[in-house]
């Protein structure tokens, strides 16, 4: 268990009403669980709360033992009172600024610490945990930005120049994953890393990386970018980290079997506040994104079909993920990814995706393949940590 500040903008929200707002809450946090946002007690106006429902609210008067800090602080029920926080980006823009729904996953700065895991040693690392209660399984493509980052570590002096991963089970967000590699090749120009992920003892995903150095123009050529519309045009979408800014173009990504229908293609920008100067985490994050979208784009045309049904009525999932790097990223400006479902049919879903910097250069191409499968009849949802 654990008290930290919050250091965004909180409001607190009650069927329309404003009913708090602070920028000195702190946040509650126990691992495994959502975490609990507590508001000073003079950020809060009780009286506004509609109908008067003071059991919404609950304030610490005589903390117990370990809990002091929030002597002075109350906390809303967060499935009755809407509780935000205000994701301000730098910049003069007031577009910047987004808001996330609390509680959240938490912020771009863990999911880097999650992606630079830590060398145990000859060609093995470990990755830290994090979960928050909710649906504890391991994204895909965040395995697929750890081995990047890893493989970065083993051979720093080259660029990652593309990398694959074939995900064979689910793998469970409380636990620690391990990443082991082998050098198949260490020549002048390139190097090739073949590597596991493993969790008590099973394997999970297998995969490989070639590094290498880059070279003067022989030929150059590039894919355009798709004509759409910029960032501050597009429909900000909340996944529940702060930190990180996610621009859906025309709104297209819906988590709602009856949104209606349209092509099989996501547009979306995105960028993250502050990422260190280390291009290993700026490739890492823009592979750890790369899982997100492609399903949503495959179900895109097909009426009564949508994401609210995933893990539900329908088993979904990333079975493979190949990707290539094409100019040096810079995750903290605006990355465009360009999602194009090609194929959808017997269980299956096939994608082919380009990710664009602001200014049009390519930065990266990659496919995705994925399942979307009903349940057996009779079954309803099941553990798919165990599905895949």
């Amino acid at each position: 268990m654990r008290i930290v500040e919050c250091p965004l903008r909180a409001r607190a929200w009650h069927d329309g009403a404003l009913v708090a707002e602070s920028d000195a809450c702190l946040s509650l946090e126990r691992d495994g669980e959502a975490s609990v946002l507590w508001f000073p007690v003079a950020d809060i106006d009780a009286g506004s709360l509609v109908g008067g429902d003071r059991g919404l609210l609950t304030v610490l008067d005589h903390p117990p033992e370990g809990l002091e800090r929030l002597e002075g602080h109350g906390s809303f029920d967060q499935e009755r009172v809407r509780v935000e926080l205000i994701d301000e980006f730098p910049g003069d823009d007031p577009r910047s600024a987004t808001v996330k729904r609390f509680p959240t996953w938490g912020d771009a700065a863990h999911l880097i610490d999650m992606l630079d895991v830590r060398h145990e040693g000859n060609h093995r690392f470990v990755s830290v945990t994090r979960s928050d209660g909710r649906r504890p399984v391991v994204e895909g493509s965040q395995m697929l930005g750890q081995a990047i980052v890893a493989g970065c570590r083993l051979v720093p002096d080259r660029r990652v120049m593309s990398a694959h991963m074939a995900f064979l089970r689910g793998a469970d967000a409380r636990r620690t994953l391990d990443f082991e590699f082998a050098e198949r090749s260490n020549g002048r120009t390139f190097s090739s890393l073949l590597v596991d992920v493993l969790q008590d003892g099973r394997y999970v995903a297998t995969g490989s990386l070639l590094l290498g150095t880059v070279a003067p123009d022989v030929v150059h050529h590039a894919a355009a970018p798709p004509d759409v519309a910029g960032p501050f045009e597009s429909e900000p979408c909340d996944m529940a980290v702060t930190g990180r800014d996610i621009r859906v173009v025309d709104g297209a990504y819906r988590n709602d079997s009856d949104a209606p229908i349209g092509p099989p293609v996501i547009d979306a920008w995105v960028r993250f506040r502050q990422v260190p100067d280390d291009p290993a985490l700026h490739a890492g994050l823009l592979a750890q994104f790369t899982g997100h979208m492609s399903i949503a784009a495959a179900m895109r045309p097909h009426p009564g079909v949508g994401q609210d049904q995933a893990h539900r009525t329908l088993s979904t999932g990333i079975n493979a993920i190949d990707l290539t790097f094409h100019n040096d990223v810079r995750a903290d400006r605006w990355m465009l990814y360009h999602h194009l479902s090609t194929f959808a049919g017997g269980g299956m879903t096939h994608s082919e995706c380009r990710v664009h910097d602001e200014a049009g250069t390519l930065l990266a191409s990659f496919t995705v393949e994925a399942m979307v499968r009903p349940f057996p009849p009779g079954t309803g949802a099941v553990d798919e940590r165990t599905a895949l």
